[in-house]
């Protein structure tokens, strides 16, 4: 028996712009999802320093997992002495972090731009790989 889900598989893009790692995520963001996104993520946040605007825009639809995938990120960016940031329509993503206790731990943003400008002014040590330009 084949089994319909109306689930958007996620996937994501990423840019460098200006020292800053862009990472667009899109589809749906879950337990069956995270770890792929997971290993990815570990690999942005692996250097010293890392700058990284999450672009979680074109998400469909977030579970606490993908809640736990955020918090773990935002740790080994802060163990390194990075930069996270956020960018949601942010009501929508209160609405999930409220619950939760974690409202006030990103630095999120409604709009791609003003992060960008904002990374202009923050030096951060960044290797990329052929696969961070990807998009």
């Amino acid at each position: 028996m084949a089994e319909n889900h109306n689930r958007t598989a996620p996937c994501h893009t990423e840019r460098v712009v200006g020292g800053t790692t862009v990472v667009e995520m899109r589809g749906d963001i879950d337990i069956l999802t995270t770890p792929q996104l997971s290993a990815r993520l570990d690999a942005l946040t692996a250097g010293r320093s890392p700058d990284l605007v999450v672009d979680l825009r074109p998400v469909a639809f977030l579970d606490c997992s993908a809640l736990r995938l955020l918090c773990r990120v935002r740790n080994r960016v802060m163990a390194r002495q990075g930069r996270l940031r956020l960018v949601a329509d942010t009501s929508r993503l209160l609405r999930i972090l409220r619950p939760t206790g974690l409202a006030g731990v990103f630095e999120m943003h409604q709009e791609l731009p003003a992060v960008l400008f904002g990374a202009r002014h923050h030096d951060s040590v960044h290797h990329d790989s052929a696969s961070a330009t990807a998009g």
